[in-house]
């Protein structure tokens, strides 16, 4: 039985591709599948991709196509969620920022350089009207190294997914002052061009296990309940987040990764851009 090993973020949106490994529906298609969290976001998993540590692997929509543009053997397998992340923006909870506009010229936490709360501080900062060319960034790899940065004052806001964030929000440990929705779908199912070349079978067989999954997803008997339980959240906010979010089951969209390359463009973060064939594997 041929295993791949696919990485993600431990979060809810990921919660399908568990399902399918605990009910053996890989399996079925002679195939063992092996779930790695990266707790780090689309940072440490393109490192991951690259190092062969992973073979496919949930990543953000704007990192793989940084990613790829700045030359790394990535594909794009097919959009994963169709439906844009909710970014919150986040603060020592003692702390004297009370807005979104009080942080311009601050210090923001990132979990490293590519990743989602580095690329998604530019697309705030440009809604905000700041001059992203003066962005100051302090790495904490992830919302641990956060939890610890803004209490000590080595960075003084943090962008992570709102839900995922908000048991430290009730908490105490971080004030959210608000959001910024990234303009975009937000994950998409990545791998090698390499391994997708070697493994068009088993890529298919996966896409399509998952895809029967994700299809129907929302009807899963008492998913609230189960999701606030694995991922320590209020059903009220489970309810909410599910309310918000869509799976998908298609190839990303040419509009998308057209949409995604002129903002990343304009604000700097990448030279150049590439045809959208460039971005999506030869079906």
């Amino acid at each position: 039985m041929k295993k791949i090993k696919v990485g993600g973020v431990p979060e809810h949106f990921n919660y399908p591709w568990h399902i399918a490994i605990e009910e053996k529906l890989f399996e079925k298609e002679g195939l063992e599948v092996e779930w790695i969290d990266f707790y780090g976001g689309t940072g440490e998993l393109s490192q991951a991709l690259k190092n062969n540590d992973i073979d496919i692997a949930l990543m953000l929509t704007e990192g793989i196509v940084k990613e790829i543009i700045e030359g790394s053997d990535f594909k794009i397998l097919q959009n994963y969620i169709a439906s844009p992340l909710i970014w919150g923006i986040h603060v020592a909870a003692n702390s004297s920022y009370k807005s979104i506009s009080d942080l311009e010229n601050t210090k923001a936490a990132i979990s490293r350089y590519g990743s989602g709360s580095h690329l998604l501080a530019y697309i705030n900062a440009k809604n905000q009207g700041w001059n992203t060319q003066e962005l100051d960034f302090e790495v904490v790899n992830d919302l641990s190294g956060a939890v610890k940065a803004l209490p000590d004052d080595d960075a003084q806001y943090f962008m992570w997914e709102h839900f995922t964030t908000k048991p430290l929000v009730d908490n105490g440990t971080f004030r959210r002052v608000g959001d910024c929705p990234s303009p975009w779908p937000c994950f998409v199912i990545a791998a090698t061009d390499s391994f997708y070349k070697s493994n068009k079978n088993e890529v298919k067989k996966i896409l399509s296990t998952l895809n029967s999954v994700t299809e129907n997803f929302k009807d899963t008997h008492q998913l609230t309940e189960i999701l606030a339980k694995k991922y320590q959240q209020k059903e009220k906010d489970v309810a909410l987040w599910l309310e918000k979010t869509e799976w998908s089951q298609n190839q990303i969209k040419e509009e998308t990764i057209k949409e995604t390359q002129n903002q990343l463009f304009n604000l700097n973060l990448i030279n150049k851009k590439l045809d959208f064939k460039d971005f999506i594997v030869k079906s």
